[in-house]
């Protein structure tokens, strides 16, 4: 039987989800150039602790070492525009409290929290929230 996934994206974010609130230590996703991003603005923000890719067959896959630090997760769709200043409105409406968690926006600089897209006043479109 073939696995057809719609979202590889947002099926490895609920993946993240799911192992992190069952208590397991690692989780194994399919790569995507959007994902392993994410990844990396999570890394920084302590939210998983490590990730790896690797080659299983034909297809990459990356192995993630969970950190027990996320609340939720989610994917935000549709993936709205948002520039500097309505970013705040979506702070509120995604984030329980201010300095809890993060939006994760693609800009033209690249993936990056609401925190640093702030910072170099720069808008984007919102990818997930964590926290």
């Amino acid at each position: 039987m073939v696995d057809l996934m719609v979202d590889v994206f947002a099926d490895a974010i609920n993946k993240i989800k799911v192992y992190e609130a069952s208590g397991m230590y690692e989780c194994t996703v399919p790569s995507t150039k959007l994902l392993r991003a994410v990844l990396g603005t999570m890394k920084q923000n302590n939210y998983v602790r490590g990730f790896k890719e690797f080659k299983e067959g034909r297809f990459n896959n990356i192995k993630i070492d969970l950190s027990k630090r996320i609340n939720d997760i989610g994917v935000i769709k549709p993936r709205y525009p948002v520039s500097t200043g309505n970013l705040h409105r979506y702070e509120t409406r995604y984030i329980p409290s201010k300095d809890f968690g993060i939006l994760i926006i693609s800009t033209s600089l690249g993936i990056m929290t609401n925190r640093d897209a702030k910072a170099k006043k720069t808008g984007g479109r919102l990818i997930a929230y964590v926290y």
